[in-house]
């Protein structure tokens, strides 16, 4: 296997730290110490623990994306596709080191200051929003851009919910109840089968 690039490694590091510990309680000198690199080769990288972060934030969530995407395409056409999301994150759950969401966990650490970071996290959230609208559009017949919003915003909340409750209780009922909960979102719509 390939070794990562030290580029890739900086943010593959840092993003474990940051998320297992925090973004705040995780400092330059531990991301330096845990890669084995100089503080000079981190910052011909990065120009600061911010910059660490947004890579890391748009790595994953890029990957997210991706994986929720094959996630997605691989159930069969319907309220399979449309409940995909919970059956992912059921997954992640499952894999252990779970902590919630990597964006949110960010997020509640955040100063008034810090609006990179936030402005990134907005994007990401937007385009997760976006992406479930895309599903519920090519899953619904005939939808209203009303109803698909309606569908598509209550999936995106179900699942912000789910993970952040699931990482709290330490446990996967916040899930399994999201996805419960999730069909009666789509009311009347003709699903397409």
């Amino acid at each position: 296997m390939e070794q990562p690039t030290t580029h890739q490694r900086i943010i593959n590091t840092a993003g474990k730290l940051f998320y297992t510990n925090g973004y705040a309680s995780t400092g330059i000198n531990e991301i330096i110490s845990k890669c084995g690199i100089a503080k000079a080769t981190l910052y011909s990288h990065f120009k600061s623990k911010e910059d660490i972060c947004i890579a890391y934030l748009n790595n994953r969530h890029d990957t997210f994306l991706d994986t929720l995407r094959g996630y997605v395409d691989r159930r069969k056409m319907g309220k399979n596709q449309m409940l995909a999301i919970f059956d992912y994150l059921s997954d992640l759950f499952r894999e252990g080191d779970f902590y919630g969401c990597w964006a949110l966990r960010t997020l509640g650490e955040l100063s008034p200051k810090q609006k990179r970071i936030f402005s990134t996290i907005q994007k990401q959230k937007k385009e997760l929003l976006l992406f479930l609208g895309e599903v519920v559009d090519n899953n619904i017949v005939n939808g209203s851009k009303a109803e698909i919003e309606k569908i598509s915003g209550g999936l995106y909340l179900l699942y912000d919910s789910a993970i952040t409750e699931s990482h709290l209780f330490q446990n996967a009922w916040p899930i399994y109840m999201a996805k419960s909960l999730a069909p009666k979102l789509f009311g009347n719509a003709e699903i397409k089968s």
